[in-house]
């Protein structure tokens, strides 16, 4: 039977008057971005939850004073208000009908430290990982380290009370809460702290009556809030009468409980921690740090079962470990099948060879005092953990990378669980549950009777040592025979839960997923008291209404424009409403669509469009590559989650061609589906700014491939348009053009650069005059014989390999093709240069995939002989976005040649100094090398005489798909080389991308992130980059040139 529907939301329509005033008068008293257009709007309508709610408006403040301002005329307006920061919440709280304030672009900065006295204020949008490397040069850290610290906000982290991993040691962000700075929903400014109610007014009050009510609920809170030590279900009275207990102990007089000497103990910041918004918006925050620790050891140890794993814990326990952390083998299983985090699983222990059915992540950490030294004291730790479990179940680390690498995979667990195949995906509702620990394991015992009498199964991991486990039950949310199972279990669980003394939420909170249990759990007369609490802090209703108290209870507030939620009897029926796949209460699905690229190992294009789960790796701010464009605008639209969310709302037909529509447009004649929008503008500019590095594809744990749905998403509007641009068939044209060109090199080059010429250059094809053009050399082929471009005669077996010759090794930088000739015939190779096409890197980035499929099966029949000949050892690319196309995209489209032939082409080709690394002992001539090639007082290394130290940037695609070390290793064989890879993420080129008029400032925004500052800090080293665009750009940015690492391999090949 399905469940009555909430409530739906009114529709928005940007003709609605109220709504067009507001955002006029925010637009016009703001100095950030005032976003209330549909397209932003439904970008912010969804988080790392199921849910999907269209909010009101998106305001980016500038800067605090302007938050401030933003929530004031909100207030004045009655308009209800979303504070978000990272939107990483799993439970749905980071969603709702009102106007969203986003302060993670722009408020994050570091005000104040005070390293003696281990404190700081900051910020809300400041992330933790990037307020720990502020905070590492004085030795100190932010201890709370939820598995989302790269990209989740300080202002969250305390929304939600967010613990980590080391909460065993260090306790929850409450524990390192001093007090916040906050605006009220009157409009009022406070500061909480110790002490806030000797000083202020307005915390005099708030700190009375939350003390009257607490006090008068005392017996309740004693008795139904659980003694876990992690607890995040409903508000934190618990936490102000702990505080009243200290008074109690310090000698308050009962009496005086209700007054000044009892109200100072108490700090109402630990009230905010895990309201999830609903009480105040954070504007700032003074946290307590730690000590770095001295020494660090990891040790993680296999079991038969997670049954298993949890029965050790109590021995685990008592060795007193920083952190135990559990995965089970759905989570391993997927890591191993994924291109980024498989050789983490490596770092595990395989008992048997196998994957094991579960691992514990055990940590140690050491004090400076602890004896006889820190260093001896994790060893004595970690020996003590392969004492208890013996090898080969148990590995340990003490190197830093290698932790940091293992707990990668730890904390990708969650993201990683959405590449699971098949209609049912481990889904969030009862993923938090907080259980005491010795009666853990017969949590997991019952809790998985409950999932199997449910006919489904679940993902374990957890963060063991507190009690919490996050379980995900696979359910196919499409279905409502699974959301009717969904509810049963969500229902089941939490009575679980509160018979063994734990709670629903260690962490994660409340939201739309488990506030609708919160009275079933705690009881009407403490959901009473929660609602009280709502209304002293919030008397009309307007933070993140609906969120942890329902809008129907009798003590909270109804908002203009927001529906009651269901009546008690129905909010079970909460939990599955507002769904992505039902928003409004009317289903979506991606329809069928006949698709110019296979998804098969994304299982299908509807698995593929919908395979974002909103966890927002792609938010971070540094490390990798992924995202480029949002690491340089630190913009929600150019993330790939946000391009994930663009792509599924015009898929599914939630946008329209015109720019945003109705909020569910009517459904056609395929039941559940609505007619796609190919052609939508705004979903177009927000593709525009993609680079299709393909760093999502596998920097993403669940391995979202916006590149190749880019392509898709293009070429389906080609196709219902009609009509390609010009410049999109120019550009892809490159190949044909600078053939052209090379006839005449000296007169084309010379027309390029004539002022008139270039200007209608850049005009037509939208090219920034800044860019220089790439100038015309004689051909390459002038120094191939025709023999050399065919296979040699039957009986000739001197081993051969063929240079694939791209469209600008053959043109433009020839001499980098002679030099890796060189090379491969000092190793015994004859090199052919075969005829061939373009490899279509540039039709398929520009979307333009029925000319890439032509040209896949025209190269393939040409191929066809060196592909089949044995005497060909190899096919050998110099470019990297190349040998993407054959190895990645060539893979995916749907051409006519067969996917066998495709599939040996592309197992042959490899770039030229990886082949030359990877076969080194097979070459049938050992080339050698020369010490040095560089004169001695040259200011910078050139071609002739590279440096013995070098650089290298490695291209996106290389990175991406086969790594960033093939390059280098190749370049280690150099003698005295010392080779260095950049950490750089893009350079910001990517092919025409930066050619672009519009795009020219983003580009060069994305390269001076680290690249640029990289090459400008090192001029004594050679800076190698194997992409074509890698060193255009590097050359436009730092006058410097990046040589090809071939051209570095040839340049100190002995006479």
């Amino acid at each position: 039977m399905t469940p009555p529907a909430a409530a739906p939301f009114p529709a928005l329509t940007p003709a609605d008057p109220d709504l067009a005033a507001a955002a006029c008068e925010l637009a016009s008293r703001l100095k950030g971005q005032v976003r209330f257009g549909r397209h932003d709007r439904m970008l912010y309508a969804t988080d790392a939850s199921l849910y999907q709610v269209e909010p009101l408006g998106v305001v980016i403040p500038a800067s605090i004073d302007d938050a401030i301002e933003a929530v004031r005329l909100c207030v004045d307006r009655g308009l209800p208000i979303l504070p978000r920061g990272g939107g990483t919440s799993l439970a749905g709280q980071c969603t709702n009908r009102a106007v969203v304030i986003d302060t993670s672009p722009n408020c994050r900065a570091v005000l104040e430290l005070d390293a003696p006295a281990r404190r700081c204020r900051v910020e809300p949008g400041i992330t933790i990982d990037e307020l720990n490397a502020h905070l590492a040069p004085s030795a100190l850290f932010f201890a709370p380290d939820p598995a989302t610290s790269r990209h989740c906000c300080i202002g969250g982290a305390i929304g939600n009370n967010a613990a980590g991993a080391r909460s065993i040691r260090y306790g929850r962000t409450s524990e390192s809460l001093l007090g916040v700075d906050a605006i009220l929903a009157t409009g009022q400014r406070v500061r909480l702290d110790c002490g806030a109610s000797d000083r202020d007014p307005v915390a005099r009050e708030l700190t009375r009556r939350i003390v009257d009510l607490v006090l008068d609920h005392e017996r309740l809170i004693r008795e139904r809030f659980p003694k876990t030590v992690r607890r995040n279900a409903g508000y934190g009275l618990d936490m102000v009468l702990l505080a009243l207990d200290q008074a109690r102990r310090e000698g308050v007089a009962e009496p005086d409980l209700r007054a000044q000497p009892g109200w100072s103990f108490v700090n109402l910041a630990h009230l905010l921690a895990g309201s999830e918004g609903t009480l105040a918006v954070t504007l700032g925050a003074d946290l307590l740090l730690h000590p770095l620790p001295a020494a660090k050891g990891l040790a993680t140890v296999s079991f038969e079962s997670v049954e298993a794993a949890i029965d050790a814990l109590p021995d685990i326990l008592a060795m007193k470990p920083s952190a135990v952390e559990l995965l089970d083998d759905m989570v391993l299983g997927l890591a191993a099948q994924n291109a980024e985090y498989r050789r983490y699983v490596d770092l595990m222990p395989h008992a048997a060879g196998a994957i094991p059915k579960a691992v514990l992540y055990i940590e140690f950490f050491a004090d400076p005092s602890d004896k006889p030294t820190p260093t001896q004291h994790i060893a004595a730790a970690l020996r003590a953990v392969i004492d208890r479990f013996g090898q080969p179940r148990v590995s340990t680390h003490t190197d830093p990378a290698a932790m940091n690498e293992a707990w990668k995979l730890r904390k990708a667990g969650e993201p990683l669980l959405h590449a699971l195949p098949g209609a049912r995906k481990p889904i969030t509702f009862i993923e938090d549950n907080a259980i005491p620990v010795e009666r853990l394991g017969e949590f997991v015992r019952r809790l998985r009777d409950i999932v199997q009498r449910h006919a489904t199964t679940a993902a374990f991991y957890a963060h063991a040592s507190v009690g919490v486990l996050h379980v995900r039950p696979l359910i196919d949310i499409h279905d409502e025979a699974d959301r009717a199972r969904m509810r049963a279990i969500a229902l089941e669980t939490a009575q679980l839960a509160r018979d063994l003394g734990g709670v629903m939420s260690g962490e994660h909170g409340d939201g739309r997923v488990r506030g609708p249990l919160l009275e079933a759990f705690y009881g009407p007369e403490l959901m009473r008291a929660f609602a009280e609490t709502k209304r002293i802090f919030d008397p009309r209703g307007l933070l993140n209404p609906g969120i942890i108290v329902p809008r129907s209870h009798p003590n909270s507030t109804l908002v203009a424009g927001v529906p009651p939620a269901p009546a008690p009897d129905d909010r079970i029926a909460a939990i599955t409403t507002h769904l992505r796949v039902l928003p409004e209460s009317r289903q979506v699905r991606v329809r069928d669509t006949d698709t110019f690229l296979t998804y098969h190992d994304q299982r299908g294009f509807d698995a593929a469009v919908e395979m974002c789960n909103g966890s927002g790796v792609c938010r971070k701010k540094q490390g990798g590559t992924m995202c480029p464009s949002y690491m340089a605008t630190l913009d929600e639209r150019h993330s790939t989650r946000g391009r994930g969310n663009a792509l599924r709302l015009a898929i599914t037909g939630q946008f329209s061609n015109e720019g945003g529509g109705a909020s569910i447009p009517a459904a056609n004649t395929q039941s559940g589906t609505s007619q796609p929008a190919w052609l939508d503008p705004e979903t177009q500019a927000t593709l525009d700014l993609c680079l299709s590095c393909k760093a999502c594809k596998t920097e993403c744990p669940s391995n979202v491939d916006i590149a190749r749905l880019k392509a898709e998403y293009t070429a389906q509007g080609h196709r219902e348009s009609g009509r390609v641009p010009l410049a999109s068939r120019i550009m892809a044209s490159i190949r044909t053009l600078n053939r052209l060109g090379s006839r005449t090199p000296r007169l084309a080059n010379a027309v390029n650069n004539f002022p008139p010429v270039r200007r209608l250059i850049n005009r037509v094809l939208n090219l920034h005059p800044s860019r220089s053009l790439p100038p015309f050399a004689p051909s390459l082929e002038r120094d191939f014989a025709a023999r050399d471009r065919v296979l040699p005669a039957p009986g000739d077996t001197r081993p051969t390999v063929a240079l694939f010759a791209d469209c600008f090794c053959l043109v433009n930088e020839p001499h980098i093709a002679r030099a890796a000739r060189r090379v491969l015939e000092a190793c015994g190779y004859r090199v052919l240069l075969p005829r061939h096409a373009c490899c279509a890197r540039p039709a398929i980035s520009l979307g333009l995939l029925p000319d890439a499929i032509r040209t896949i099966d025209q190269i393939c029949l040409d191929l066809r002989p060196f592909i089949n000949d044995p005497r060909v050892r190899a096919i050998l690319f110099l470019e990297p976005s190349c040998l993407s196309a054959i190895k990645d995209d060539w893979l995916s489209l749907k051409a006519s040649t067969p996917l066998d032939i495709r599939r040996r082409l592309a197992a042959k080709s490899f770039l030229a100094e990886d082949f030359i690394d990877r076969h080194w002992d097979d070459h049938p001539n050992r080339p050698t090398f020369s010490t040095t090639a560089r004169e001695p007082g040259r200011p910078r290394p050139s071609p002739e005489s590279p440096s013995d130290t070098m650089i290298l940037h490695a291209h996106c695609h290389q990175k991406a798909l086969w790594g960033d070390q093939t390059s280098a290793r190749a370049l280690r064989r150099l003698p005295g080389a010392a080779v260095g890879v950049l950490d750089s993420g893009c350079c910001g080129m990517a092919g025409s991308f930066g050619y672009a008029e519009h795009r020219y400032d983003l580009s060069m925004k994305i390269g001076n992130l680290t690249l640029f500052p990289a090459v400008r800090e090192a001029p004594d080293a050679t800076i190698c980059a194997p992409g074509t665009s890698c060193r255009h750009q590097i050359k436009d940015a730092t006058g410097v040139r990046a040589l090809h690492p071939i051209e570095v391999l040839a340049a100190r090949l002995s006479s």
